[in-house]
């Protein structure tokens, strides 16, 4: 084998290997003496078959074959003697022209890592700013809970709905006099003023008496999941079968036990480590920033555009989402394409900081385990459909890329837990709304160092929400406690007994599509047709 450098710019590099025709004819007689006493001929003995006549019969499938395992070993060995760190997988080409008997000449492409001084980690002070957590706090989670358990009984007759009111109704809808398809129910339960049902709707069942029959017309949104509904007027044929009233939630050991607890202390002990469990993670979330911003700092290397490209990939895959949900989406989507550029400055700064992070765990012998990637994959099977999930994990042994994306995450996580460990860190109590504070101000001035200029007015929640979520596959491109995660109240966490349904953009596993189908979504009830997205 030869290797012929090409080109070699910045992290770029470029190679021409030529695989000689003679290491390819002996790869293929050694093939043919390996399979031939397998072969089977009319006329010969088992194992008795000629070499010429079995090349004869499989010589072109075994020439595609040993070619390939030929390109394959050549890439390595050429990654291998050049010692080469490729930041990505690399682009390997035959070139044309090739012809069985003649030489094989492959070009190779790949981008490298770029070489890193590991930055001095002793003396690194960082700041923890912490949430006591008191009665009053408690109490509101607790009465959030039992705001959530709502209870109704019927009301007298004479009783006319009203906001807070449960409603147990049969409705039938129709569309110029034809009933569409979802739009029909028996003893449906309608809250008025929850917003469940389309506007308009809950709105003229206000006055409404147990036995009332009424038509109520209203036009579905016109962003109606159901594309034969979307803007068109409906009338609704409704019966009121009954109207009930909220009933009082009384917090006592009984309403704790409604919920599989021992006793209210034990719902009260709950709460309280919901919260201690969210503000910490706040907390995390607030050092990982000073964290990242002091490395940042201090580096300003060349990264491979690859990878920086993957990961903005991302960021404007999520951007774009969450940009299709907005009320006027096309004026979100001009939004966020006005600041490209800045988004491409805040991946290349990810992958900067990812790289970084990686040489920093090296050089101190920070590891991901057997075991802890083990369960790593489990739990990204977990995604998938249970007939798809061995095939998932399959794939991932299977495939080092992919192996390497799921284990990204975990490892820059314990790369930064093992710095926490290094730093001198002071504590300072503060409320929520200052932590929170701080994480926004610490947000802003990062987007700003990313995009190399002054600090930036304030973006708009969702345009800085998808950035920040966008999701990372590679060593070099996740920031996960970079924003926290989406606010979710003790109080519905204490009520839950099953896991809420996962957000595919939040989730999806970092291997390929094509690994596994991901779990199609269940269909809503036909009696929710008239229910609101």
């Amino acid at each position: 084998m030869q290797i012929k450098e090409t080109s070699s710019e910045g992290l770029k590099r470029a190679y021409a290997v030529t695989i000689p025709a003679a290491d390819i004819e002996a790869r293929i007689d050694k093939e043919v003496k390996k399979v031939a006493p397998q072969v089977r001929m009319p006329g010969f003995r088992p194992g008795k078959v000629p070499a010429n006549l079995v090349r004869k019969m499989h010589g072109e499938q075994m020439h595609a074959q040993v070619v390939n395992d030929a390109v394959r070993e050549s890439v390595d060995s050429l990654i291998a003697e050049k010692q080469l760190r490729p930041a990505m997988q690399p682009s390997v080409q035959m070139e044309d022209g090739y012809e069985e008997g003649k030489d094989a000449v492959v070009n190779v492409e790949l981008e490298v890592l770029p070489q890193i001084e590991a930055p001095e980690i002793d003396g690194l002070k960082l700041e923890r700013l912490t949430v006591p957590i008191d009665e009053d706090q408690v109490e509101e989670a607790l009465q959030q809970v039992a705001g959530q358990q709502k209870s109704y009984k019927d009301a007298p007759k004479s009783h006319k709905a009203k906001d807070g009111d449960q409603l147990i109704i049969d409705f039938t809808g129709s569309i110029d006099g034809e009933e569409f398809e979802g739009g029909k129910a028996e003893d449906a339960p309608l809250v008025i003023g929850s917003g469940q049902f389309i506007p308009g709707f809950e709105e003229q069942l206000t006055g409404a008496k147990t036995g009332d029959e009424k038509t109520i017309t209203v036009t579905f949104p016109e962003d109606y999941p159901a594309e034969n509904l979307k803007g068109k007027e409906a009338q609704f044929a409704i019966a009121v079968k009954q109207v009930k009233v909220e009933g009082e939630s009384k917090l006592d050991d009984e309403f704790a036990r409604n919920l599989g607890l021992e006793s209210l202390d034990k719902l009260k002990e709950l709460l309280r480590g919901q919260i201690e469990q969210e503000t910490g993670g706040l907390t995390r979330t607030q050092m990982k920033r000073q964290l990242l911003d002091k490395l940042a700092a201090g580096h300003d290397f060349e990264v491979p555009a690859g990878m920086v490209q993957a990961e903005f990939d991302q960021i404007w895959a999520q951007l774009q989402q969450e940009a299709a949900k907005d009320a006027d989406p096309d004026k979100a989507l001009k939004e966020i394409e006005d600041e490209k550029d800045d988004y491409r400055h805040i991946a290349e700064r990810r992958v900067r900081l990812g790289l970084l992070l990686s040489e920093i765990g090296q050089k101190n012998g920070v590891e991901v385990s057997q075991q802890e990637m083990s369960m790593l994959i489990q739990q990204a099977a977990q995604q998938y459909r249970p007939e798809d999930r061995e095939q998932f994990m399959q794939y991932v042994q299977s495939e080092p890329m992919a192996a390497a994306q799921l284990r990204a995450p975990l490892y820059e996580d314990k790369v930064v837990d093992f710095l926490f460990d290094k730093a001198e860190v002071t504590e300072r109590e503060v409320t929520r709304e200052e932590l929170e504070a701080a994480i926004e101000a610490e947000e802003e001035a990062e987007e700003a160092a990313a995009k190399k200029k002054a600090p930036a007015k304030k973006k708009a929640p969702a345009k800085k929400s998808a950035a920040k979520k966008a999701p990372a596959k590679k060593a070099a491109a996740k920031d996960a406690d970079k924003k926290p995660a989406a606010k979710k109240t003790p109080a519905k966490k204490a009520t839950e007994k099953k896991p809420a349904a996962k957000k595919a953009t939040e989730k999806k596993p970092a291997a390929k599509k094509a690994a596994a189908k991901k779990p199609a979504a269940k269909k809503a009830p036909a009696k929710k047709a008239a229910a609101k997205k």
